[in-house]
């Protein structure tokens, strides 16, 4: 089944222009529940939705923002996280998006790096943060919370007479999105998605005819982070488009997802692997609703283990849709279907439409029909570069295709399946980080020479890090300086980067170039 057509011509239309046209068209309806709120959850419908991002609009560009500056979110899933979002872009600015878990390390670089404004967060998040000397950073803005220095976010929402700007470009050329992704090595980087980008990748996501396509009487559960390209144009934006209703959960919870199945008659349920086997054991445990309305799950952001769609579907009776892509990708280039003359849940499916796809060995020939090779795609929802990182564009993005780092299979059927990655990253829970990252920050401690940083396999977590340390002289390896490794980390950057494991060793193994050798590493586990 080739893939051809989108939800909607694309037709030079703007991101949040299309979401206000979703807002007029189901005004009555509700567009967002936020589970965050102290008390009963907060309901907002799809005119107040509308009219809460043109007024935090206008606020925005009343105080002085300019076309194409960055304003940063820094917060949990919730209500104000989305008007956010869609206000800052037309208010002619650039979100970009923090993990919530973030260190005072990780979100002073994302703020420096990509030179944001603005930003929007909560007191609690920012409480143990400093922000003096970030060059660019103008206004605070918090949500529940209030710190000193902060303006309340509710002065956003008042009325203001400034009228937002007319676009200076067209919207394959305007910015919409500033994620940070680490792509295939080293720091994090600001990858520039602009508002054909996401909207084209939304319409891939909704394309009509098939069984998985969601629809406006859905209601989906999102507890996967909205910082995240999955929860951001997977969830928050397709599903808002159509008039769906977003149920939101600040972090997940498995008693209170279990509960929300029912309460708010879920029908669409976007998953990571590791939640899905939760939810299995959930299952096993007699817990999973036998009166759920659940009609699919759509998985993705980690490598699917074969065995456990199956073992969902036997247990709760719902039918699995793979999928896969990646930040730089809005973030879908594939996806599963439901129809049982296609269901191959251990699969990724077939490409998004307008999508191409090579696969191609590493002399640089395309591989024949099961054979592996490099996955290479080119569409209209691939990024139009890392910001101010010309030399890691330039490695992934070559004469227009992208070059993903994961190696996979095609069938004489035209299915894919992901077989290796010749890229460094290591996947914990879906989340992606670069061994560089942590390794920055191990040589930062005194008793460290030299360290290489890999994934080691784990059954509930996919991937975990795994540091092999070269201790400087004089100082002798023990389990209290492992413990001390592992802690200096966690308090620099966010939990899940932390290394689990350290092996102390007498040298890193690297090539004449000084390349870390990080095959030969994992032969050691």
């Amino acid at each position: 089944m080739l893939r051809t057509h989108l939800h909607a011509e694309l037709s030079g239309i703007f991101l949040h222009d299309a979401l206000l046209n979703a807002c007029r068209k189901h005004a009555s309806k509700i567009a967002l529940m936020d589970t965050s709120c102290i008390g009963p959850a907060r309901r907002i419908s799809y005119g107040e939705f509308g009219e809460m991002i043109e007024r935090a609009a206008r606020s925005l560009v009343g105080l002085g923002i300019k076309p194409g500056e960055v304003i940063a979110i820094y917060l949990p899933n919730s209500w104000e996280y989305a008007v956010a979002f869609h206000a800052a872009t037309l208010a002619g600015a650039v979100p970009t998006l923090l993990n919530p878990s973030y260190r005072e390390r990780e979100v002073r670089y994302q703020l420096e790096n990509s030179g944001a404004v603005a930003l929007i967060t909560d007191g609690p998040q920012i409480a143990e943060v400093s922000l003096a000397g970030i060059p660019n950073l103008r206004h605070l803005f918090t949500t529940r919370h209030a710190i000193s220095g902060s303006a309340h976010f509710s002065e956003l929402l008042k009325s203001h007479s400034a009228t937002v700007p007319m676009p200076a470009s067209n919207a394959a050329n305007t910015l919409a999105a500033l994620p940070y992704s680490s792509g295939t090595t080293g720091l994090p980087k600001g990858v520039m998605l602009t508002h054909e980008n996401l909207l084209a990748n939304a319409y891939q996501f909704l394309a009509p005819g098939e069984e998985a396509t969601p629809n406006s009487e859905d209601v989906v559960l999102c507890f996967l982070p909205l910082y995240h390209i999955y929860g951001l144009n997977v969830i928050l934006n397709p599903f808002l488009l159509i008039g769906s209703t977003i149920v939101l959960m600040a972090r997940f919870d498995m008693e209170r997802a279990l509960a929300l199945l029912v309460s708010e008659a879920i029908t669409y349920l976007p998953l990571v692997p590791p939640v899905m086997n939760g939810f299995c054991v959930a299952a096993e445990q007699g817990c999973f609703p036998a009166n759920h309305v659940v009609r699919s799950v759509k998985s993705g952001a980690a490598p699917l283990a074969p065995e456990l769609p199956k073992r969902f579907t036997s247990l709760t009776g719902i039918r699995v849709r793979q999928g896969y892509g990646m930040t730089e990708a809005s973030p879908v280039t594939h996806l599963g279907f439901l129809e049982s003359q296609l269901y191959r849940p251990d699969s990724i499916g077939h490409a998004a439409a307008k999508t191409d796809c090579r696969l191609v060995a590493e002399d640089g020939s395309e591989v024949a029909c099961g054979e592996p090779g490099e996955l290479v795609m080119r569409g209209p929802q691939f990024m139009s570069g890392y910001l101010n990182a010309p030399a890691s564009t330039r490695e992934v993005l070559r004469d227009g295709w992208y070059w993903s780092g994961d190696v996979a299979v095609r069938d004489s059927e035209g299915f894919y399946k992901i077989v290796d990655r010749r890229k460094e990253m290591i996947k914990y829970k879906g989340f992606a980080m670069a061994p560089a990252e942590i390794e920055g920050v191990l040589l930062e401690h005194p008793c460290v020479r030299d360290c290489g940083v890999i994934g080691a396999p784990d059954d509930n977590a996919g991937e975990v890090p795994c540091a092999f340390v070269v201790l400087r002289d004089s100082i002798s390896p023990c389990k209290q300086l492992e413990n001390e490794l592992c802690g200096y980390v966690a308090e620099r950057l966010t939990n899940y980067k932390q290394p689990r494991q350290v092996r102390f060793v007498a040298a890193i193994p690297r090539n004449p170039s000084g390349k870390i050798l990080r095959k030969d590493l994992r032969s050691q586990l």
